[in-house]
């Protein structure tokens, strides 16, 4: 599938189907790998020059949002794609390939009426993409929440012991609480294991000897625990720390050990909920954005081809998918196909005012109407 397509107007003299045939004949002699497409525009409702004038100051600016605001849904759709582990699905619009969509574009009518202003159907495409937009950022927010949540779980039960959850580590036997005696958790530094085995008891009064268990080890830290008399609690925190032990608040609780694991789990199960309801919203909304897309590029060829060549309408609009070593071959043969009053009007844009400035969508102008879709 190409990801890159040219929409270009050439004006029609004589007919319609002799120059499509000129066209297309051109087209396999010298740049035979290019595939080329009509593309079906309606006679659209085309207004007063000055509401034409003024709808073209616009629609450069709505074209840049509208396209936007689809790659970003295929931007998410492929990142969601990724993290589920999915298999990527062709994009469709109503279940049509987009690539197909865009080349077989036909107008809808019941939804934008050909009769309407153009201004009219500019505002509603815009209307009804930026009501997508931000539907999205909703739904990307609320998934986004869960995520850090369950980030934020995961990095307290995989960072250091520093500062990861202990609850997972502690068995309920390795502590002791009573009246008189508790159990504290050290983090002692590995290299400084020796020093804690041989100093702990001494390190305030009231230590039960030969109290300190190492629970468990990661590459930085060993967790020891260590038992002693209540009121001494305190001051053995602060002669730990004196030495470079790190002594962990901690309370062994089943009740709180079942909570945490039951919010895991909702938040696992609300993840997968709301990734798999996002990326079939993000499919069926690509799909209505693109058909938007496509329908904002059919006003915006009508209105430059309009004020480029003049009224009535009378020009024929394609779509080519040209390679990039073939794109140098096609100019020329639409240059070629081009009527010479027409070709100079492009050429003098100082004295019409720079009305035409921008027109073109493209950074090289062109005596037809083109710019550039891309769909990645």
């Amino acid at each position: 599938m190409a990801t890159r397509y040219w929409v270009v107007s050439l004006s029609v003299q004589n007919s319609a189907s002799s120059l499509w045939n000129r066209l297309q004949e051109q087209i396999s002699k010298h740049s035979f790998d290019t595939p080329l497409y009509r593309f079906n525009i309606p006679n659209l409702r085309v207004g007063t020059l000055d509401s034409l004038l003024s709808l073209s100051d616009d629609l450069l600016k709505s074209n840049s949002f509208v396209e936007g605001v689809s790659h970003k849904i295929r931007r998410q759709i492929e990142e969601l794609e990724r993290v589920s582990g999915v298999e990527s699905n062709a994009l469709t619009v109503d279940g049509v390939p987009v690539d197909s969509y865009l080349t077989r574009f036909v107008w809808d009518e019941a939804k934008y009426p050909t009769m309407s202003p153009l201004r009219e159907t500019v505002d509603s495409i815009h209307g009804q993409v930026a009501k997508i937009e931000d539907d999205l950022k909703v739904r990307v927010a609320e998934y986004s929440n869960v995520r850090s949540q369950l980030n934020a779980i995961n990095r307290k039960q995989s960072g250091s012991l520093a500062v990861r959850d202990l609850s997972n580590l502690v068995k309920p036997e390795d502590i002791i609480t009573s009246e008189h005696l508790v159990t504290l958790l050290a983090v002692v530094p590995k290299y400084s294991q020796k020093d804690w085995l041989a100093s702990y008891e001494t390190l305030t009064s009231y230590v039960v000897p030969r109290s300190s268990k190492m629970l468990y080890e990661d590459n930085e830290y060993a967790l020891y625990t260590v038992t002693l008399f209540r009121r001494v609690a305190d001051n053995f925190r602060t002669s730990a720390r004196e030495r470079g032990f790190q002594i962990r608040d901690f309370e062994y609780s089943t009740e709180a050990q079942e909570s945490r694991k039951q919010e895991l789990e909702k938040l696992m199960q609300d993840q997968e909920s709301l990734r798999s309801s996002l990326l079939q919203w993000c499919y069926t909304s690509y799909g209505e954005v693109f058909s938007s897309w496509m329908h904002f590029c059919a006003v915006r060829v009508f209105a430059e081809s309009i004020l480029r060549y003049g009224l009535p309408p009378s020009f024929l609009a394609c779509v080519l998918a040209p390679s990039g070593k073939s794109e140098k071959k096609v100019r020329p043969i639409l240059e070629g196909l081009c009527d010479s009053a027409n070709s100079t009007y492009w050429k003098t844009e100082d004295e019409v005012g720079g009305a035409m400035a921008g027109l073109g969508g493209d950074a090289d102008a062109h005596p037809y109407v083109s710019f550039t879709i891309n769909l990645v």
